[in-house]
């Protein structure tokens, strides 16, 4: 299990082909690439904050719940932070196991949790010059209370 907290880019491509590698008892890789979206058509750049440490921590153990629920095989969270431009790459989700049903459960369960419960703080800059912080959204609180424990 790998989760990674990084201000540097990631190819998802790679990052997938490396994650499947050698693998012959699974029977379902899922992945997620999430983007940073300019919905208004104004988005100068996200800046992305956390607590080094806790922001690990809080997504390990998160990570170790969907394995054990989903018996995953294997299970990669890639989340970047700092500055990031509209169409780049934020985060990714990938999760390996015997059987498709349980790779996308689980992907779907970590992707609901670092949209709504990870411990990142996101501002968005607009190229007039406004800045926002991004609040959850209750579409977001939504989808993760259906994987209430």
């Amino acid at each position: 299990m790998t989760v990674r907290v990084q201000a540097e880019t990631f190819d998802p491509g790679a990052e997938l082909s490396a994650f499947g590698q050698g693998r012959a008892d699974l029977g379902a890789i899922v992945s997620f690439t999430g983007i940073v979206r300019d919905d208004a058509g104004s988005l100068d750049r996200m800046v992305i904050e956390h607590y080094p440490g806790m922001t690990e921590k809080a997504i390990s153990q998160i990570v170790a719940r969907a394995v054990d629920r989903w018996a995953l095989a294997d299970c990669l969270v890639i989340h970047r932070h700092g500055s990031l431009q509209p169409g780049e790459q934020i985060m990714m989700v990938a999760t390996a196991s015997k059987h498709r049903v349980a790779a996308f459960e689980a992907a779907e369960y970590l992707m609901d949790y670092l949209k709504s419960r990870a411990p990142f703080w996101k501002k968005e800059f607009t190229r007039d010059g406004a800045t926002d912080w991004v609040a959850a959204k209750v579409d977001d609180e939504d989808a993760l209370k259906r994987w209430s424990d």
